[in-house]
């Protein structure tokens, strides 16, 4: 088929991949404008768009879809469809209703739950025990349209949001490829979303990684693994020349008391207000993560410290 794909960071690539493999011809690949990244804050392309340039594929980067300039491109493309996976915009109808078939979303999460922009990292810290990708036939409502395909994933003990990213990206990515192979043959069918179960995936703020450790051991271990590797639940460790930053990339929990905050161990077992913590890796500002071990062996933290 001839398509449009939007989207944006990594975990769009593997999609946008496997529809290039699949013999479709991708007319135009939409992604959000170079931004700046990096230690020197050099504006880059983003990851799709990086992947598209490599190979060819003409890139637009508008800065809003509902330019009528833009949106008089887009039809002009005459597509069969749109694929939009992790795009950044909120597309209109004029954009929706272009492709001959309409436009498709591959969505991480097992909708109606966790509608919106952070379904992995929210599904992780609320304690899901399984999660999965679906590509959804788009309407205006935000990720409200009805269901073609399925995929569904458990989340492991010590599963991250980094490490739930990547499995995702593959199932997902094998997912829209055999769905769109069938709205292709016309065999694919679209089923509505359940009437209950809607919750939002709101964008995580940078309020939100700060721990606390006087929240039950569970919530700390969630939001440890659901901000992992970015941006990070951070904490404070104290020093003799005051507190440093430090993120908890991997923790586990473990059936041990003690005050918030005190360190239990010599191996980062941290009290919570109900339970404790292990530390499993780590990432003290300005250095690379490291697991708990090699980080202590350069930096111990004794038994009775609080961290903050």
């Amino acid at each position: 088929m001839r398509i449009a794909f939007l989207g944006t960071p990594d975990f769009a690539v593997a999609a946008l991949a496997a529809l290039v493999e699949a013999g479709h011809e991708i007319a135009c690949v939409y992604s959000q404008p170079p931004a700046p990244r990096g230690r020197g804050q050099e504006l880059k392309p983003s990851p799709v768009h990086a992947y598209a340039e490599a190979r060819g594929i003409p890139v637009r980067t508008p800065v809003s879809m509902r330019d009528p300039a833009d949106i008089e491109a887009f039809e002009a493309l005459n597509l069969e469809a749109g694929v939009v996976v992790a795009f950044g915009q909120i597309l209109p109808a004029a954009v929706l209703d272009a492709p001959r078939l309409g436009c498709f979303n591959l969505h991480a999460s097992l909708l109606p739950r966790w509608r919106g922009a952070a379904p992995i990292q929210r599904a992780i810290m609320a304690g899901d025990k399984v999660t999965g990708a679906e590509v959804m036939q788009m309407t205006e409502g935000l990720d409200e349209g009805p269901v073609l395909a399925s995929e569904t994933l458990r989340i492991d003990a010590l599963e991250t949001a980094g490490s739930l990213h990547d499995r995702l990206a593959v199932a997902g990515a094998a997912l829209l490829a055999r769905t769109m192979a069938a709205v292709e043959r016309g065999v694919a069918v679209a089923r509505p979303q359940p009437a209950e179960g809607e919750t939002y995936a709101k964008k995580i703020r940078p309020k939100e990684a700060r721990l606390r450790w006087t929240k039950p051991a569970v919530e700390v271990d969630r939001k440890i693994r659901g901000l992992s590797p970015f941006p990070g639940a951070w904490f404070e460790l104290p020093t003799e020349r005051g507190p440093v930053r430090v993120k908890a990339l991997l923790s586990s929990l473990e059936d041990a008391e003690g005050a918030p905050g005190a360190v239990l161990d010599d191996a980062l077992l941290v009290a919570c207000g109900e339970g404790a913590v292990r530390l499993l890796r780590v990432q003290r500002e300005g250095k690379g993560p490291q697991d708990a071990a090699t980080f202590l062996r350069g930096r111990p933290v004794a038994v009775g410290t609080v961290l903050g």
